[in-house]
This record gives structure tokens, C-alpha cells and sequence, in this order.
């Protein structure tokens, strides 16, 4: 990052990206296992109770954490971001992208694991569902470049506070119009693998959606790149604008004396006597 961006130190970044993606997963797998015993009989119903849940949440946690690391909460977001941004040395530093992808992917299955207990899941099997078929990687395709270029977009026309909101609206719309229900994230995919529920995805299909999600970052990117060819100079602010706010000083007990009156009230201003007509 350029030195007039003072970033927040990286272990305080890291803490928000594992955080924050292990409370997205958390809410995934969570309101899918709500959705699965609350209807079980309409699947539709289920999908919809679990696409509004995410959306909700993934808005709420992007604002809680946009302004610490930018809340990417996706490796695919953090390696466009780094790869965009480098030529104007702007973006997350290269150092940075494997340190995020890491927390990102950790937390990932601890929310996993946290959504099963919540839930009297047992937390230690592995999902069983198969999700495999060039229909489905096509769907992660789709969904992870078209959230690419919104991030992006959106970061590029100075539209950033608008993330929050407009992400979890495409990734809900997402869940609907894809296939494969709009993983669109690396971390997420394999957090998913450690919730035997409807919400999660078997260890052999992850390859496959892992793949279909690099490519949609790397169309998504191109996109992003041909439509707003100086892109990189706001790497920066991918999700939201990011940096370390200084603390507001506070006074010293002297100045804050000499600047009250008795028993700490507000000094008066003697007033001259009026003068006698």
C-alpha cells in the first residue's frame, strides 16, 4: 500500500478477514441447517430462508469489517486485488495475499464447525453432498466473476460505502440465477467440507470448484479491466475504503482545569458593568 494509506497493522487485518469469513460461513451453513428442519418439505422455501439469511449477513459483516481490512472475506478477492494493483503499487501487498488466504481459509471452518454445534451437529464428519458437472462449475464461473467485477466497479466509480449492501444483494440474487447456488469463494468452498448438512460440499468436488472459481476471478478481472482500464488506482479501496484511524487526542488535565470554572463548570466571561444614562 502507498505510504499516505496508513494501513492497519497485519495481525489486527488478519484477525478481521478470519473473523469475519468464519461468521459468514457460520451464517451459510446455519440457516441452512434452520431452513432444512424449519421446511422440510419445500425446498424452494429452504433456499430462499438461506439466500436471505446470507445476504443479510454478509452486508452486516462487511460494514463491520470493510474498515478494518476491507473485509475480502474471499482469496479470489484479495489475489485480484494484489494483482490489479501491483503495476500502481497500489492493493494488498503480495506478502499479504497468502497471510489472508490462510485466515481467510481457517476461519472458514471454524465457523463451519461453530454453525454444527450451534445445531447439535456433530462436528467432526465430513460432507457427504456431491456437487460435480460442468453445469455447476460453469454456475461458480459465472458467479465469481460477475462479483469480481462488482467489487471492483465499485471501488473504481468511488461508490465503496455501497459494498456492503450491494454485495450481499448479488450474492443472494447469486444463489438463484447459478447452478451451483453461488459459493463464489475458495475459503468458504472448503469450510463448507466440515458440515455434513445441506449446506455442504464433499472433499472431492472442491477441486473443481475451486478451479471454476479462478477462472471466474480471472475473467471477472479482465471484465473489470476493459471496462475501467485504470482500475488499479483503487485497489485500495477493495471492498471498502481501509485504513488506520487515529485516535482522537484527549486534552491534559491542565488545560482541561484552566478551561472550567469552579467545581469543573464552564468559565464566565466577566461582563463590563452597564453604564447610567
Amino acid at each position: 500500500m502507498p505510504a499516505d494509506l496508513a494501513a492497519a497493522p497485519l495481525a489486527r487485518r488478519l484477525l478481521a478477514e478470519g473473523l469475519g469469513t468464519g461468521l459468514l460461513v457460520m451464517v451459510v451453513v446455519g440457516s441452512g441447517i434452520a431452513a432444512q428442519r424449519l421446511s422440510s418439505s419445500d425446498v424452494g422455501l429452504q433456499m430462499l430462508e438461506n439466500s436471505t439469511a446470507t445476504a443479510l449477513g454478509l452486508t452486516v459483516l462487511i460494514l463491520i469489517f470493510g474498515p478494518v481490512s476491507g473485509a475480502h472475506l474471499n482469496p479470489v478477492i484479495s489475489m485480484v486485488d494484489w494483482l490489479l494493483g501491483r503495476r500502481a503499487g497500489r492493493g494488498l501487498p503480495g506478502r499479504d495475499v497468502a497471510a489472508y488466504g490462510v485466515a481467510q481459509t481457517a476461519g472458514a471452518v471454524a465457523g463451519a464447525v461453530l454453525a454444527n454445534a450451534m445445531f447439535d451437529v456433530p462436528v467432526t464428519q465430513v460432507a457427504t453432498t456431491e456437487r460435480t458437472g460442468a453445469d455447476l462449475w460453469l454456475g461458480e464461473v459465472v458467479a465469481t466473476a460477475g462479483l469480481v467485477l462488482l467489487v471492483f466497479a465499485l471501488a473504481r466509480t468511488g461508490r465503496g460505502p455501497m459494498a456492503a449492501p450491494a454485495v450481499g444483494a448479488y450474492i443472494g440474487a447469486a444463489y438463484w440465477f447459478t447452478s451451483s447456488t453461488s459459493f463464489a469463494n475458495p475459503a468458504v468452498t472448503v469450510g463448507r467440507v466440515f458440515s455434513d448438512t445441506c449446506a455442504g460440499i464433499n472433499p472431492s468436488s472442491v477441486a473443481g470448484f475451486v478451479a471454476a472459481q479462478l477462472v471466474g476471478a480471472a475473467v471477472g478481472a479482465c471484465l473489470a479491466r476493459a471496462l475501467y482500464p485504470d482500475v488499479a488506482a483503487a485497489a485500495d479501496a477493495v471492498l471498502v475504503p481501509h485504513r488506520e484511524i487515529p485516535a482522537v487526542p484527549t486534552r491534559p488535565a491542565a488545560a482541561a482545569a484552566n478551561s472550567s470554572g469552579p467545581k469543573g463548570g464552564p468559565r464566565l466571561r466577566p461582563q463590563s458593568p452597564r453604564r447610567r444614562r
